[in-house]
């Protein structure tokens, strides 16, 4: 993307350098940390802004250009606030008054500092969808969700988390794996379930990714999304997925693998080695969106029992595919045992591996968890 081009999420700093710089206004004009700006802000003009805590908003006497430039840097993921809105920001936008008055940079302690960094950046996704979203047509792009289970007893919360989906028209494609429709679990969920759903039953001995693709070749959405039966998602996860494809032109959108819920020690731990807003070969498997034309195109899942996720990635990668990774606050992946999981690693290595851990299950508040 150009530097000159419109900004976009794309670079967002987990971590900033630099304290709080100034949004102020001459004669209309936005003026960004001391810079004059254009409207509204280009990439190069928002990458430079990116090493700041936040970007304090300083309301000029007029309205002129100012809800045309907070729009943008919204979009962008810049961290915005102020102490209070104008009447008229109000009026105009009532969901942006209040969005940047909700939050404002903490403490700089070190003790502090990753959290903080949690705040600063939950605060930056609510912006991005809303300046994403704001004067734009709620036409719900069609999606088809595949999911692949063998466990009956995660199906029913699965299933409520994707009809709980916002901004999207969701079908669901649903594979039994080893498990007949007729198992209690199974019929509980699917007699509450309110969305359209498919369901395909599959021998134990079927490898996994076969199954994978007998569901997906019954998809009728524009779109396909991976969903794994034992994570938890956002109701905004499918929304952000389009969100992210759309800003970022990818062929394949998906999440970091950021909150694990480590289930037999009851502690969640958060892993920051993976950034997020980045072009990358590798996104979280179970967040794994694209258009299901491309789907067909790169051949659909390995015809393999384990590694179906990397599989399919590493073929998209290798027929040119593009690969964007967003942010991974709505999504958090349960581990139990190594044995219970086709991708297997131990719980020594989740603990390894995280800046931050906390005692029993505890998500971002972009999970929106009950």
């Amino acid at each position: 993307m150009s530097s000159e081009g419109a900004a976009t999420p794309l670079g967002y700093v987990r971590t900033p350098t630099g304290g709080s710089a100034d949004l102020s206004f001459d004669g209309g004009r936005p003026v960004l940390a001391g810079e004059p700006s254009g409207a509204p802000p280009t990439a190069a003009a928002v990458a430079r802004l990116r090493s700041f805590d936040g970007l304090r908003v300083c309301w000029p006497g007029s309205p002129a250009g100012v809800i045309e430039t907070l729009l943008p840097l919204a979009a962008a993921g810049v961290p915005l606030y102020a102490a209070d809105a104008p009447a008229w920001v109000k009026e105009a936008d009532p969901e942006l008054a209040g969005l940047l008055t909700s939050w404002a940079p903490g403490p700089a302690e070190a003790s502090l500092r990753s959290v903080g960094d949690l705040r600063r950046e939950e605060h930056s996704v609510r912006l991005r969808r809303h300046g994403a979203r704001a004067g734009r047509p709620a036409a719900a792009p069609k999606v088809s969700v595949v999911m692949c289970s063998k466990r009956p007893h995660l199906l029913g919360s699965a299933l409520a988390q994707i009809a709980r989906q916002r901004h999207v028209e969701a079908e669901v494609l649903l594979g039994l794996h080893g498990v007949p429709a007729s198992h209690d679990d199974v019929r509980r969920a699917l007699d509450a379930f309110p969305l359209p759903i498919t369901v395909v039953e599959a021998e134990a001995a079927t490898p996994f990714g076969a199954v994978l693709n007998e569901v997906a070749s019954r998809a009728a959405g524009d779109e396909i999304a991976k969903w794994d039966d034992d994570d938890w998602y956002s109701p905004e996860h499918l929304g952000d997925l389009i969100m992210a494809r759309d800003y970022s032109g990818a062929d394949i959108v998906g999440t970091a693998a950021e909150f694990f819920y480590l289930e037999p020690l009851d502690l969640t731990v958060r892993r920051t080695d993976y950034t997020s807003e980045v072009w990358s070969d590798h996104v979280a498997g179970g967040t794994i969106f694209v258009a299901r034309a491309k789907f067909h195109e790169i051949g659909g899942f390995g015809q393999v029992a384990r590694g179906v996720d990397s599989h399919f990635l590493k073929a998209a990668h290798a027929a040119g595919g593009r690969i964007y990774r967003t942010q991974g606050l709505g999504y958090v992946l349960r581990r139990s045992l190594a044995e219970d999981h086709t991708w297997r690693l131990p719980l020594a290595h989740f603990i390894r591996v995280a800046a931050n851990q906390w005692r029993g299950f505890r998500p971002s508040l972009i999970l929106e968890a009950s």
